[in-house]
């Protein structure tokens, strides 16, 4: 069988210069349709409930970065582009360990890309533009429309196939090698695709968000051709690639609906996106040793942070040191900087060093997720439970679906020998690790023998109750 490669191979140039962006304060109003109703169309409880399974299936099925600071700077994006639509809050935002271009968001606010979108852009305004062309399809019910033209098929089956077509082509690249951006490519094999006019609406609506939101409508046309040269460097296309093809067509559309803007400077820094993409490459394997040394060799900051958390990934905590001071000379405080070096610490044990790193800007900044959750990881490893517990609830209130946190939180759980409800804890906690990565049997037996040890303790019981009641209904939901 043949096998599709994507040949967008990643491009380790050391970005030049600055790019002082700023908000748009006057951007146009746009006149969005509206296909928030209508019958066959699913309700945003029903959506929010499809996003949720999704979310547990991509993080049971595909190999995610588990990575708050990533997270973060992607997540800033999609919500200051979601801001411009009426689909509420995300669910969330995951990043797939994968080096294909790759991207998806699903009814509910989930959205997911894999870590080639991001290394194969040239700015963050490329990536803007992927996301914005997602939301787009989510605004305007195309998965709806895509259920009722398939027969009635539920949109939680359709969103399966998508899972499912993606865990494919983590094994066999003839499946799902996904060159065209999105659900569209995932969906292709089982004929299961967005119409051209949809990819068409998709196009000029989601231009039109990331217009609003600050960014450059020029990159979505830009990405679109960094796809169409990926391809054409490539020995075998797969089926859907001819069905579907990002025409010329499409492209010159797209250029010309931006040329109709007026023009907008970058809402990034050239060298911030240039860490995001360096940083990226190296938790998601994509760049060697020899590659960042190049680029250290030209004083790059954000190549020395990259070669920093290669060898700290390599576990060599002594040359990541060298490196990492070599980034402190360009007198930077970037929050990546922080946690680079907290973690080379709490690699050599160094416990008390790393809090003495990590405890201002965390209290400085108590909003950074990233950071904070490495002040919590500190006292965890101080065997100060009691100190980590709050810090991790005050994100958990805001996002319960968040594995990391609770997986932190089973931690502190485990260490608190004072508290009578140590075990019962424990269990509720692992629950919840088990329910959000996808194992939502395994979730309930967790939380049915943490039932049984509290029933004698009747504020408890209630509490555990409630929860497997909502577990129990969220593994049951049919759309």
């Amino acid at each position: 069988m043949k096998r599709f490669l994507c040949a967008c191979s990643l491009s380790l140039i050391s970005t030049v210069g600055f790019a002082e962006g700023q908000f748009l304060t006057n951007a146009p109003q746009f006149n969005v349709p509206e296909i928030g109703s209508g019958i066959g169309f699913i309700d945003q409880y029903n959506e929010r409930y499809i996003g949720e399974k999704v979310y547990r299936e991509v993080q049971r099925q595909l190999p995610v970065t588990q990575n708050p600071w990533l997270e973060d700077q992607l997540m800033n994006a999609f919500s200051s582009i979601l801001s411009q639509t009426q689909l509420g809050q995300p669910i969330g935002l995951v990043v797939i360990n994968d080096p294909q271009i790759n991207a998806f968001a699903v009814p509910g606010g989930l959205f997911a890309l894999n870590a080639g979108l991001i290394t194969n852009a040239n700015n963050m305004d490329e990536v803007a533009g992927v996301m914005a062309h997602e939301i787009a399809h989510v605004t305007q019910r195309h998965y709806s429309r895509s259920q009722e033209a398939f027969k009635g098929q539920g949109l939680l089956a359709l969103a399966g196939i998508l899972v499912g077509a993606l865990v494919a082509s983590q094994a066999d690249g003839d499946v799902g090698s996904a060159v065209m951006v999105g659900t569209q490519a995932a969906l292709m094999d089982k004929q299961l695709s967005y119409s051209r006019n949809q990819e068409r609406e998709a196009d000029r609506i989601g231009m039109q968000y990331m217009y609003s939101a600050g960014y450059n409508p020029q990159s979505m046309a830009d990405f679109f051709e960094v796809m169409h040269r990926a391809t054409s460097r490539v020995s075998f296309l797969p089926d859907f690639w001819f069905t579907h093809p990002l025409t010329t067509e499409r492209m010159s559309e797209a250029r010309l609906r931006a040329n109709q803007l007026p023009k907008v400077k970058s809402t990034w820094r050239d060298e911030d996106f240039e860490i995001l993409k360096l940083y990226t490459a190296v938790i998601s394997n994509q760049a060697t040793e020899q590659q960042l040394q190049m680029l250290v060799s030209r004083n790059s900051y954000a190549a020395q942070l990259a070669l920093a958390s290669f060898y700290l990934k390599q576990g060599d905590y002594k040359l990541a040191q060298q490196v990492l001071d070599q980034a402190k000379s360009h007198q930077k405080l970037h929050n990546l900087q922080i946690l680079i070096q907290t973690d080379i610490l709490l690699g050599q044990n160094r416990v008390n060093e790393a809090l003495t790193v990590i405890q201002s800007p965390a209290s400085i900044m108590p909003e950074n997720r990233a950071l904070n959750y490495k002040l919590a990881e500190v006292y965890i490893r101080q065997n100060r439970p009691e100190l980590a517990q709050p810090v991790l609830n005050r994100f958990l209130k805001n996002n319960p679906r968040d594995v990391n946190a609770w997986r932190m939180m089973q931690q502190a759980a485990s260490l608190d020998k004072k508290s009578p409800m140590r075990t019962i804890n424990v269990l509720r906690y692992r629950a919840e690790v088990q329910f959000w990565s996808g194992f939502e049997e395994e979730a309930i037996k967790s939380l049915l023998h943490a039932q049984r040890l509290a029933k004698d303790n009747g504020s408890m019981s209630a509490t555990i109750k409630t929860r497997l009641t909502q577990m129990q209904k969220d593994r049951q939901f049919r759309a």
